[in-house]
This record gives structure tokens, C-alpha cells and sequence, in this order.
């Protein structure tokens, strides 16, 4: 699974920025809504819910925000909210395969938006299941290490934090730098069944957890022309962008000298 951290953490910077512009609040709010409507209002008992609300927090949202958005989701809120989960596929530049999660309230809208992303940037929005059967969906428990008496960040224990792991039911991990918080961050990967026991038992044990299901592609393609690099991420900005759009996952990548370049 090389390859995934590195996009993973430039996302996360990405998130933390958008979060100042208040772009993830209507599209963790929507989450927050499906989740309780899907599973209830109680976030002990709704796995899903009591994911959504941490990363909710963790991007900032006021907990008034929060609550309303569980009220929706659980019809304790007078609201005409009606979201419905809908799975996107596309190629981008060169043949990428995208695989897009909406949560949307008028899918004739978000296909159209979604066309017109793919089009002025090298791609094109294609049928369900095109790309579908590329990808495999894993639970990913992000985990970093305790903290100390003080409050301070330790040292992640890569042997401690593998024998924790693995007897919580992971599959593999991989460790990345979190240049943001200046820390070493691992993502844990599991089958998605196992998603809430894994983050118990390394929640148990001090560790700093957020918990996400994630696409991951079975195979990736390397990508070493600028031009189409460029052109990738544009695409994959323009995509995330939409309202509408919760993830995007592709099957690519690239050398962090060449991601770099092509950010700029």
C-alpha cells in the first residue's frame, strides 16, 4: 500500500486549510446527518456517527453545528434534508481511474457538475462500474502516539504500535510524516468490518485514533510526465471542490519531487 500516506497526509493539509475557508462543514455536516439516519443519534451505539462527529471536531465545527446536524439525521429537527449516497467512477489524464463518493439531494445536479470537472480537466465522467472493480474498500484507523502526563506529543513505537495492531485485527500499516504537527503518524489498514474494534483496542491503549473508511486501488499507475501530473491533480482539486463530493480516490502516483512541482 506505498504511496497511499503521502497522498493521504497532503489531503489532510489540504482539509486543514479548507476548514479555515469553512469548505468541509457542509460536507462533514452531510456525513454527520447520513450516519444518524442510518444507524440513530446516539454516537455510543452509531460507530459511523461517532466517527464522523470526532472528525467533525476535528476540523473545528462548532458543536452547536454538530448537534443540529444529528437532529437532522435522527428527525428530532424539522428540516427537508434528503441526502442520498451515490458512487461516481471516472478516468482523468492518461486513463487514471477516479472513484467518487456524493452525498447529494439532487443527483441530476451533481452528475452535471461532476461532467463538467472531469471535461475541462482532461478526463471524463464514465458508466457505474468502469472502474469500479480496481478498488477495494478497507477500514483505516490514523493513529498517532500518546500523549504524556504533560499533554506533549511522545515518540511513536513502531514495534509497540504493530503488535497492538495486530492483535486489533489489522491487515498492515504504514507510517508517515505529518509535516503539519511536525509528528510521525501511522495509518492502520483492516477490513472494514473490524474498522471499530481496531480503534477501541489502540484507543485503549493511549493512542490518538481517527477512523475512516477508504478506497483504496489494488494496483497503482506511475506517473512521471509534469504535464499530466498537473493535470491529475487539477482534476482531482476541481472534483473535491463540488459541494456534493465527500472523497475522491485514484490509481495513481507520483515522486514527491514531481507532487511538489506539479502543486505549485
Amino acid at each position: 500500500m506505498a504511496g497511499h500516506s503521502k497522498w493521504a497526509n497532503i489531503k489532510r493539509q489540504k482539509a486543514r486549510v479548507d476548514a479555515v475557508k469553512g469548505k468541509v462543514f457542509t460536507k462533514i455536516s452531510r456525513e454527520i446527518i447520513v450516519a444518524a439516519r442510518s444507524g440513530g443519534g446516539d454516537p455510543a451505539a452509531n460507530f459511523q456517527l461517532r466517527t464522523a462527529i470526532d472528525k467533525a471536531k476535528a476540523a473545528g465545527i462548532p458543536n452547536d453545528n454538530i448537534d443540529r446536524a444529528v437532529a437532522k439525521g435522527s428527525g428530532t429537527f424539522n428540516s427537508g434534508d434528503s441526502l442520498e449516497s451515490i458512487r461516481y467512477e471516472g478516468y482523468g489524464p492518461g486513463g487514471i481511474a477516479v472513484l467518487i463518493e456524493a452525498l447529494t439531494d439532487n443527483r441530476n445536479r451533481t452528475a452535471a457538475d461532476l461532467r463538467s470537472a472531469f471535461s475541462k480537466n482532461g478526463g471524463n465522467l464514465g458508466e457505474t462500474g468502469c472502474v469500479g472493480w480496481m478498488f477495494e474498500k478497507k477500514g483505516v484507523a490514523v493513529v498517532y502516539a500518546p500523549r504524556d502526563a504533560k499533554g506533549r506529543s511522545t515518540e511513536l513505537d513502531e514495534e509497540a504500535l504493530l503488535e497492538i495492531a495486530l492483535e486489533g485485527g489489522a491487515e498492515s500499516y504504514e507510517l508517515f510524516e505529518d509535516d503539519e504537527a511536525d509528528e510521525t503518524g501511522a495509518e492502520v489498514f483492516t477490513d472494514v468490518s473490524n474498522l471499530e474494534a481496531l480503534t477501541q483496542a489502540l484507543q485503549t491503549q493511549g493512542y490518538r485514533v481517527t477512523s475512516e473508511e477508504r478506497w483504496i486501488p489494488n494496483n497503482q499507475v506511475s506517473v512521471a510526465e509534469p504535464d499530466q501530473a498537473r493535470a491529475l491533480l487539477k482534476l482531482m482539486d476541481a472534483l473535491e471542490d463540488l459541494d456534493d463530493i465527500q472523497t475522491v480516490t485514484a490509481n495513481f502516483e507520483m515522486s514527491d519531487d514531481l507532487m511538489a512541482v506539479s502543486m505549485l
